[in-house]
């Protein structure tokens, strides 16, 4: 078995016609594009590309030789014209007359952009010099698991002839920067028939003077590479072996769901911290192995997965076989303290007098023996990649280790990149994080007009939103629209029918699952009935209380749940009516559910102030757009009340209003953002009516 874990080989995706009217930058577009789909090839965000291009040069109108070369921060797999810089080459070369040595390296990085062509935007990357001293005129540095496996095993110089020979050449570790620039180009000169290297704890590169031929060089060597792998370790177990047997699926999910809030709770002490599981195939193999914990305490290897995955992962004590989760929760603080008091020391051991302070000290990576991996960052996209970066780390430990012995980097050198003076530099230039990042809410009724306005408003804040209703074709629809405009990392749907006790209780394990817990709950599904005392129906009096009341109920319950769990405080919004407080004509049912609803926020408002949990009230009037109890009957039972039609009565209910304004559901969206921010941070307890004005629900 490879260590990507499939025998599928490799496919050349080249398109000789399509790429034959394309110029030498779109070639290197397109081979970047082509190397990024594959992840057995590279992971996210891993290894860059470049080409070397005659150009007229702006000021003297001669050509001259541009370096054309992934920039910083960028992913070749989705990378586009803009994410490339350019620099002259020549002006590159003269960076060699003014390097002053290792100690100086890092200052070679602040003479990149003088050396920019055409004025290009895009920051070079810390790895452009490796690519500009190869003298081939396209170079590949891809991070594939099947040679990083290569680069990490104990003997990895020794594999890489064998299994290589003269084709592929190998230098060992050095710290990426401008002094493993100069080391490839002095291997490049010492071996000219070389096709590319295998950098010690780290990946490879790959050089040509034709894209496709470099493009076809490089799927060949990872292709070399994998098949060796399957040969090796063909009947081999892996990790030492099975020690523990998965749980089935749906328990794996549900224990997830136990531990993840009570982690994302312990780790959200800087900053709200989103969560995701994984329990694919490779990851349950490796938290079920005999050698799990020794390898995990090896740390990764490659800088990108360790970046990504701090210095070694926490695992969690879970006895599969024997599945007492209270035990373990009872077990999580002393662990997660434990991880923090060892991350402060290596920090102390291992920093420099010019070291940035001390970062977030909890890990990143959670292994649970029969359930998977749990992975907290700031933001779920984050959470996502770095679960990524630690399947290819897995990847590559288990080839190393069948083959060879794996080794992590050594511990300075792995603290040196991860407290590196130019990657902290890189941290201080992100942009600061928006208002609601790192949240996550739960939204019923999230498929109808205020409730997906309502998601809107808070992913645009940069919060993660569970949508919970019971029309599975609207939600989809919903989703659809949200995630191809914030992304599918951020959104997730759930049917849950605000009535059925399991379907709310299941619906709060999806999202403590998929997010690792929750943070505001916006309580807005409903419906609307109108008939006269005398023709209401006991059916009907008892579907609105238990929809606009014991429903509210019901999800309240199981948010403060979480919420105690988590220990992080937290923000009900209540989306009910200005028919709470002001009576109305033919509709006693729904206005008596309504202030049932009003005076259960008050009660929760009580019970929530001691953890921190903050319940407020959205009193809405006649929000007609997007909403679906202003369809079918509801529309006809109130335009006949008031002797109207539909666009009649949208007028009347303007015209009622004091402001003469209709209330649409962004109208909503934001007094559910007030009240869901920090900008309401002590604000509890309290009624915003949202109704264009109507005196009659005047709260005092």
């Amino acid at each position: 078995m490879t260590p990507s874990q499939t025998t599928k080989n490799l496919e050349n995706k080249w398109d000789t016609s399509r790429a034959a009217n394309m110029s030498e930058p779109e070639k290197l577009l397109y081979r970047s594009n082509l190397l990024g789909s594959d992840k057995r090839i590279t992971n996210y965000g891993g290894g860059n590309t470049s080409a070397k291009v005659m150009q007229k040069d702006p000021l003297t109108g001669e050509l001259c030789e541009v370096l054309w070369v992934k920039g910083s921060g960028g992913d070749v797999g989705s990378i586009k014209m803009d994410g490339f810089s350019t620099l002259y080459m020549d002006k590159l070369n003269a960076l060699r007359g003014i390097y002053r040595g290792v100690e100086f390296e890092d200052e070679m990085v602040g003479f990149l952009p003088h050396c920019t062509f055409n004025l290009n935007p895009r920051a070079a990357s810390i790895d452009t010099p490796l690519h500009a001293y190869v003298p081939a005129k396209h170079v590949d540095h891809m991070h594939p698991d099947a040679i990083i496996a290569i680069a990490a095993a104990k003997d990895s110089k020794a594999l890489t002839k064998q299994i290589f020979g003269d084709t592929i050449g190998w230098l060992p570790w050095k710290k990426p920067g401008y002094e493993l620039g100069l080391w490839l180009s002095d291997f490049c000169a010492k071996n000219p028939d070389a096709k590319g290297v295998v950098l010690e704890s780290h990946g490879l590169f790959t050089w040509a003077d034709d894209a496709q031929e470099c493009y076809e060089l490089t799927l060949q060597i990872i292709q070399t590479a994998m098949d060796w792998f399957e040969k090796e370790t063909a009947g081999k177990p892996a990790f030492g072996g099975p020690r523990h047997t998965s749980l089935p699926k749906d328990q794996r999910r549900a224990v997830a769901a136990r531990l993840m809030p009570a982690i994302r709770g312990m780790v959200s002490g800087q900053q709200h911290m989103v969560g995701h599981f994984t329990d694919n195939d490779a990851v349950l193999e490796f938290v079920n192995a005999t050698d799990m914990p020794r390898l995990a305490a090896l740390g990764t290897s490659c800088p990108d997965h360790f970046l990504r995955t701090k210095i070694c992962p926490l695992v969690v004590d879970f006895d599969p076989a024997n599945p007492d989760i209270d035990a373990t929760l009872a077990g999580l603080a002393d662990a997660v303290a434990a991880y923090r008091e060892g991350y402060k020391a290596y920090y102390d051991r291992c920093k420099r007098a010019d070291s940035p302070a001390i970062r977030d000290p909890n890990a990143v990576v959670y292994l649970v023996p029969g359930v998977g991996m749990f992975t907290f960052a700031k933001d779920k996209a984050t959470a996502r990649i770095s679960g990524e970066f630690y399947v290819n780390a897995i990847n590559v430990m288990r080839g190393a280790d069948a083959v060879s012995d794996y080794q992590g980097l050594p511990e300075q050198e792995a603290f040196d990149i991860e407290y590196w003076l130019l990657e902290e530099a890189k941290l201080q230039r992100m942009p600061a994080p928006k208002s609601m990042a790192g949240r996550v809410a739960f939204v019923t009724g999230g498929a109808g007009g205020i409730g997906a306005a309502t998601a809107e408003r808070y992913l645009r804040e940069g919060a993660c939103v569970m949508l919970a209703d019971i029309d599975d074709a609207a939600l989809a629809d919903t989703a659809k629209n949200l995630s191809n405009r914030y992304s599918a990392d951020v959104v997730r749907t759930v049917n849950m029918n605000v009535t059925q006790e399991d379907a709310v209780i299941a619906a709060y394990t999806e999202v403590a699952a998929e997010f690792g817990g929750v943070d505001i709950l916006v309580s807005n599904a409903g419906i609307a009935s109108s008939a006269p005392i005398e023709d209401t129906s006991l059916d009907l009096w008892n579907k609105n209380m238990a929809i606009l009341s014991t429903g509210y109920f019901l999800v309240s319950r199981e948010a403060f749940k979480l919420f105690k769990v988590q220990d992080m405080g937290g923000a009900v919004v209540f989306v009910a009516s200005k028919n709470g407080l002001a009576a109305s004509p033919n509709a006693s049912a729904y206005c008596t559910a309504k202030a049932s609803e009003i005076h259960l926020a008050r009660c929760l408002a009580l019970e929530g102030a001691p953890i921190g949990v903050r319940v407020n009230v959205v009193n809405p009037d006649a929000v007609l757009r997007g909403s679906k109890i202003w369809q079918g009957e509801w529309l006809d039972q109130r335009a006949g009340t008031y002797g109207t039609d539909k666009e009649g009565l949208e007028e009347m209910y303007r015209e009622r209003s004091m402001l003469k304004r209709s209330v649409l559901p962004e109208d909503i969206a934001e007094a559910a953002y007030f009240l869901a921010s920090d900008l309401s941070a002590k604000s509890t307890g309290n009624i915003i009516n949202v109704d264009a004005g109507n005196v009659q629900a005047f709260t005092r």
